[in-house]
């Protein structure tokens, strides 16, 4: 069960899944509580005897249940609108990472530094180690400093890819001709795993993401083993 929770269901790590978290809690609330009202007012219909045979009207209760939907969806509306400006704001990025989708790998340019890019392949079953996990884990993991704005720009080479990191709280896709891009912040040290979630062929299942979040000492010196 541990594995199983450290994998498929790794808690939040940026500011941007934290929000996504609260607005489906948000969202969940207002349905448990519409589910509940309609079902106590479908029960008592069911098991009260009041009729009236010559009521063709009423419209103040007609005023009430177009009146309480509209607010409801407001109170919806506002924090959803909010959130979709949030996951698409830039603000101020630090690092600019450049990300390529291939049938069926990824290759990473950090376009800040010089000479930084490599290609990031599954681990092939026989080759994984007792720590690594199947099917998740690559050769070259991304790595990003903690509590700093990144700006990952994203397109494809071949065929629509999808970049997708679940904890990180980003979904955006890899379309060939077009740079997209995402902004996100990681809050504390880790490794997260995502996945391709497009339907890019029959091999999109196996292009694994895996970004290790590290402190800016430790980035500092993977960019001047790389550079070196």
């Amino acid at each position: 069960m541990s594995t199983w929770k450290s994998l498929m269901l790794q808690d939040s790590v940026s500011p941007l899944m934290e929000q996504l978290s609260y607005f489906h809690d948000h969202a969940l609330m207002i349905l448990l509580i519409i589910t509940v009202l309609v079902s106590q007012l479908m029960i008592s219909l069911f098991f009260n005897k009041f009729i009236h045979r010559y009521l063709l009207e009423g419209q103040l209760i007609e005023i009430i249940w177009t009146v309480l939907p509209s607010i409801t969806l407001i109170f919806i509306a506002i924090p959803s609108l909010r959130l979709i400006y949030i996951l698409d704001e830039v603000n101020n990025p630090l690092i600019t990472i450049k990300t390529i989708g291939h049938q069926w790998y990824w290759s990473y340019e950090y376009s800040d530094f010089k000479n930084i890019e490599f290609d990031s392949y599954m681990i092939p079953t026989s080759d994984l180690n007792a720590f690594n996990f199947r099917l998740l884990d690559v050769d070259n993991r991304i790595m990003i400093p903690l509590e700093t704005n990144v700006r990952m720009l994203i397109t494809a080479a071949d065929v629509i890819h999808s970049w997708t990191i679940p904890s990180l709280g980003v979904k955006i896709d890899a379309t060939p001709g077009r740079l997209n891009q995402i902004s996100f912040n990681l809050n504390r040290p880790g490794l997260f795993y995502g996945q391709c979630s497009e339907i890019c062929g029959t091999n999109h299942s196996f292009m694994p993401i895996v970004v290790e979040s590290i402190t800016q000492t430790y980035f500092s010196k993977f960019i001047s083993k790389m550079i070196s």
